[in-house]
Parts: C-alpha cells; sequence; structure tokens
C-alpha cells in the first residue's frame, strides 16, 4: 500500500499502482500511545512465529515505536526471523539478494537495488532503521509486495490467470471494495473498486504466501494496517495453523471503529495523525453518502 502523498500525487488511476484506499487522516485526536505500548508491541513479538506488524505508511511516531521494539526483541532473543517488507516489489528479490552477499553492502545499496529508477513513493527516511537491522542481526530480507505493473494486469484480467487464488470468500471481496469506495472518498465506480479489490487480494495472497514460506524460522511482515488485518486481509490466506500461529497488530491513528474491531490482536493507537493534505481534495471533495 503506498503512502497517500503518491497518490495524492498521482491521481485516482493510481490506485491500481499500489495503496487501495486512500482513506481521509482521521479528526485532530487527543488518543496518545497507551503508557504499556512499548511493553505490548514486545509482547506481541515474543508470543507466535509469525507476526504482521501495521502502519500508517507516514507516521513518524508509529515506525519509531515498531523500530525500537523490533531491535529489542532481535537484540535479547536471539530470534532471527525473515523480515517481509512491503515496500520491495517481489521482482526486486534477486537485485536484494545480489546486495546482502556483497561485503560491506550498506542500506542505500539496498534501496536503490530495489528501486534502481528511483520512482519509489516511500520515505526511506522512516524504513532506513528497519534494513539497518538486517544489517545488525543478519536477517533474511524478502520482497512482498506485488508490482504496479502486476497490479493493473491482476486488474484487468483477473487473480486466476496471473497465478493468484481466484476463489474469493464473498466477505472478504465485498470488505475490499467497500473499503475501497471509503478510501477514495465515496467516488470509486463499481466496476473500478472491483478491480482494485482483485488487485489488493493479490497483494495479500503473495505476502501469506511469504510468511508461510519463512514460517519455519519465523518471520515479521511489515505492511499497512490494510494489508494485515485478520478479517479481509493476509491473515485469510494463511494455511489455518499459520492463521492461529500469528499474532496481528494494528498501529491505528485513533481507535478502531465497530467494524474494525476483530480486525487486530494488538491495537495500538499513536499519537494524532500525522500532517498531510486531504486526500478528498484529488477527488473534488467527498461524494454524499
Amino acid at each position: 500500500m503506498l503512502n497517500r502523498r503518491t497518490l495524492l500525487a498521482a491521481g485516482p488511476a493510481a490506485a491500481l499502482a499500489g495503496c487501495a484506499a486512500l482513506r481521509p487522516a482521521p479528526p485532530p485526536s487527543t488518543a496518545t500511545p497507551t503508557p504499556d505500548a512499548a511493553a505490548r508491541l514486545d509482547a506481541a513479538l515474543r508470543a507466535r512465529p509469525l507476526v504482521l506488524l501495521g502502519e500508517v505508511h507516514d507516521n513518524a511516531a508509529q515506525h519509531t515505536l515498531r523500530a525500537e521494539a523490533l531491535h529489542r526483541w532481535l537484540a535479547r532473543s536471539g530470534a532471527r526471523p525473515a523480515l517481509l517488507m512491503e515496500q520491495f516489489d517481489r521482482e526486486r528479490q534477486p537485485a536484494l539478494d545480489a546486495v546482502l552477499a556483497q561485503p560491506g553492502a550498506t542500506v542505500d545499496a539496498l534501496i536503490a537495488a530495489g528501486w534502481p529508477d528511483g520512482r519509489a513513493g516511500w520515505d526511506w527516511a522512516l524504513y532506513r532503521p528497519y534494513l539497518a537491522l538486517v544489517f545488525e542481526f543478519a536477517l533474511p530480507l524478502v520482497a512482498a509486495n506485488v508490482s504496479r505493473a502486476d497490479a493493473r494486469r491482476i486488474g484487468s484480467d483477473g487473480l486466476a490467470a496471473h497465478g493468484f487464488d481466484a476463489a474469493v470468500p464473498d466477505d472478504v471481496l465485498r470488505g475490499q471494495q467497500r473499503a475501497i469506495v471509503d478510501g477514495h472518498c465515496g467516488q470509486a465506480s463499481d466496476t473500478l473498486a472491483a478491480r482494485l479489490a482483485h488487485a489488493q487480494i493479490a497483494r495479500d495472497q503473495f505476502m501469506a504466501r511469504q510468511l508461510a514460506r519463512h514460517a519455519g524460522r519465523g518471520a515479521v511482515l511489515l505492511a499497512g494496517n490494510g494489508h494485515v488485518r485478520r478479517d479481509i486481509g493476509v491473515p485469510r490466506w494463511l494455511p489455518a495453523a499459520l492463521q492461529r500461529g500469528c499474532t496481528v497488530v494494528g498501529l491505528l491513528e485513533a481507535p478502531p471503529a465497530a467494524a474494525e474491531q476483530p480486525a487486530y490482536d494488538v491495537k495500538i493507537v499513536t499519537e494524532a495523525p500525522a500532517t498531510r493534505g486531504d486526500p478528498c481534495a484529488a477527488f473534488g471533495g467527498r461524494a454524499p453518502a
């Protein structure tokens, strides 16, 4: 799921390239992280071999909280899980592996290998601490995203045409479509919502496959909150045993709505939302309800 600033610049059609939702920021909140937020995150990392860590992509406070928790856990436990990152597309895996095999490789070299054309929509200052952990603790780094080009093709051709599972449960498809319409300020047509839903589901399926592949050593997935949701996201595509063997953490900017309550095993509300523009401005405002 690409960050909101990228989509604002690219316009509505760009959603096929990444984030399925262009959700407006919640109103300013007085909510702050609970005093035990770090302890709860530490406990979540220890609890099970698979951990899905959600995020609001441009929220620096969330990134600091997660990166510090990961460092504490890795340093104390001796665990060496695979680190799966939405920020890298799957076709860049050989290039990432080649960098990691080089003596003296750097974080900058990893970023360049992952995005050689420089067109990434990610704020790499926020993700550098995770890549530093890869070097410090010798973690496998896994490119966990389906690329923009593949997303467009899947949206046009369907899931099965590109090796994904087309047997999507009705509640997952409906939930994804609702999230897309809401995220596009009520102005996504049914046709567009269906195409974007299939692209989003393909991403979730691929992330689930990578988690399953690395489950034996343990794995941590860094991805947007929408991807990690238990009800409609990545966990729905895991084998039943791995669904039970994973922990899903939502890092949120406001307390979740009633419909989102079951989506996360652990819900951590961070500071008031990061400063950003109104994404609905890209659509001329929100459509009437």
